[in-house]
């Protein structure tokens, strides 16, 4: 086994393994470190859908001109894809080094860190090192506590669609949800948002924060040269665009075309002409509804194959009947995961006959397939993106 795969596995350990929110660990761990985040400049995302994409599209536009930083979860194959610098992944051997350094420190200090923290600690660590002159930083998991919040200050915060999504976490109304995600706005620190829900504009208010609201538009030329395509995708990119063109104006109209052109977020609503075949890494209500909008607009004479499957703890009754008709050919996956939902109470959820899935990915017939629900199923099915092209 090598040095990566033993990384791997520390990270994936029950000790390691698990989510408690919090910033008391990781600030602690990172004063060890000579704080390497209060030396970086940030734009960080937050929501309930789409931040991934607004990620991935802003700093696919800075690249034109900055070195970047991007940090984004989960990951589909390996854990280096969380981690790039100016669009590539941190090296195995880096990474592994990073690990064990960090470890180390943490058990000297009896500093008890979850696989998040250890990640989140070498990003600030790599983008130091590295020079990122911009990081573009995602969430974990809601965004008060979550480990990314260290931060003290940054260019802008960006709060994407708000919807229900670990309830059990952050509260079981939008507004709870909303003011859990309201945790990333900075004193003093501009905050991006599609959503005129009054918690978030209180939150902006008490911290005399610039409130930019965004009209979910954005103009033919844009969307036409975006390489992520889907009716959702509109509001993130209004997002991400207002983003640059008030933060950034530097950046000219040539060089958003080239950022939007470049930017590359798998397995989000992706079409692969070769086999037919939509992969979509939606896996709560909402990202399954804008889900079954496109099909039903781009794709509405396509008979469909589904490959579902999903964590337990998601609302999977509630999917099943947004995204499925009656001449659906249904295929539940009982993928290999700690909390993978079990095939029986798939198909006891759903009113249309199902069959399990083999872990065999099956195209053709003329039918369109789609592979959706969760996105820790997706490396059992394929083993990379390439092999789709």
């Amino acid at each position: 086994m090598n040095r990566y795969e033993d990384a791997v596995k520390l990270l994936t350990s029950k000790g390691r393994f698990y989510i408690e929110l919090g910033l008391d660990r990781i600030s602690k761990i990172l004063e060890i470190f000579d704080n390497p985040q209060d030396d970086l400049k940030y734009i960080h995302v937050a929501g309930t859908n789409g931040k991934g994409s607004v990620c991935a599209v802003i700093e696919s536009i800075l690249r034109t001109r900055y070195k970047t930083g991007l940090y984004t979860s989960p990951h589909i194959f390996e854990y280096t894809e969380r981690i790039k610098f100016n669009g590539e992944n941190i090296p195995q051997k880096v990474f592994a080094e990073y690990v064990f350094e960090i470890c180390a420190k943490a058990d000297e200090a009896n500093i008890h860190l979850t696989e998040f923290e250890i990640l989140t600690v070498m990003m600030f660590l790599y983008f130091k090192e590295k020079g990122a002159e911009i990081v573009v930083l995602e969430t974990g998991l809601g965004g008060r506590f979550d480990a990314t919040n260290v931060i003290k200050e940054n260019i802008c915060s960006v709060i994407t669609h708000i919807d229900y999504d670990h309830t059990e976490r952050l509260g079981n109304t939008k507004d709870k949800i909303a003011f859990e995600k309201a945790g990333i706005i900075k004193s003093g620190c501009p905050v991006v948002t599609a959503s005129a829900m009054e918690v978030l504009k209180d939150r902006a208010d008490e911290l005399n924060s610039l409130f930019v609201l965004v009209s979910p538009y954005v103009s033919e030329e844009y969307k036409q040269a975006s390489a992520l395509k889907g009716f959702h995708q509109e509001e993130n990119l209004a997002l991400a665009l207002t983003v640059i063109r008030s933060f950034f104006k530097e950046i000219t109209d040539e060089e958003i075309i080239e950022g939007l052109k470049n930017t590359v977020h798998p397995f989000r609503f992706e079409y692969f002409p070769k086999y037919n075949l939509i992969v979509d890494a939606s896996h709560n209500p909402n990202g399954i509804e804008a889900l079954r909008t496109n099909l039903d607009y781009l794709y509405p004479d396509e008979k469909r194959r589904f490959i579902f499957g999903c964590l337990k703890n998601k609302d999977y009754n509630k999917m099943i009947n947004i995204l499925f008709c009656p001449d659906d050919e249904i295929y539940f996956y009982e993928f290999d995961y700690p909390n993978a939902a079990k095939f029986k109470d798939l198909q006891t959820a759903c009113p249309y006959p199902c069959k399990p899935f083999d872990g065999r990915l099956k195209t053709g017939n003329n039918r369109l397939t789609i592979v959706c629900g969760s996105f820790y199923m997706l490396s059992s099915i394929f083993k990379s993106r390439e092999e789709l092209l």
